[in-house]
């Protein structure tokens, strides 16, 4: 039988938080749905930036925070391209940088920059079959093995910006 993954657009507003590469307005519920999550579900929130500031519904009373920045206060501090200690959870949600010009744009630097198959190698590491991974990036990273793609999403700010892709992907 052969798959196609789910295929969508979203146009949303930009982000009303002050920080670099924040999440669109709207965003972070429409991700959670497509992750099967309830937001009474714990995300586990990678390279999470000031995601605790988003204005709208999405982030949920259990979720966690992982970051390398100590200054943003996460609830874990991790170079994600390396294994990490999280307790359980019922998805990650991954924003990192896109490139190394953005990566200049946070305290972590290009040094730290994580690949899509760093974010994925973690997710394999931390959820359980059934569970998922979602990654904002501009790129629609082939899964590793453990991994299966179930949906692609371009995701779109307005005119004359840079379309993004919200991939998502099962563990199986």
């Amino acid at each position: 039988m052969s798959y196609r993954p789910i295929c969508d657009t979203w146009i949303l507003a930009r982000s009303k938080v002050k920080y670099y590469g924040a999440y669109p307005a709207g965003f972070l519920s429409r991700a959670r749905a497509l992750l099967g999550v309830t937001i009474t579900q714990t995300v586990l929130h990678v390279c999470s930036g000031r995601v605790r500031e988003y204005p709208f519904e999405g982030v949920g009373p259990f979720d966690l925070t992982v970051d390398a920045d100590t200054a943003l206060k996460p609830d874990i501090v991790a170079d994600v391209r390396k294994p990490f200690t999280a307790p359980a959870v019922d998805a990650i949600l991954a924003d990192p940088p896109y490139t190394e010009d953005d990566a200049d744009h946070y305290a972590a630097g290009r040094e730290l920059l994580p690949a899509g198959a760093d974010i994925m190698r973690r997710a394999v590491e931390l959820l359980d079959p059934g569970q998922r991974l979602g990654i904002l990036h501009y790129v629609w990273f082939k899964p590793i093995d453990g991994l299966k793609s179930i949906a692609v999403v371009t995701v779109l700010v307005g005119f004359n910006n840079r379309a993004r892709l919200y991939s998502v992907y099962e563990r199986v």
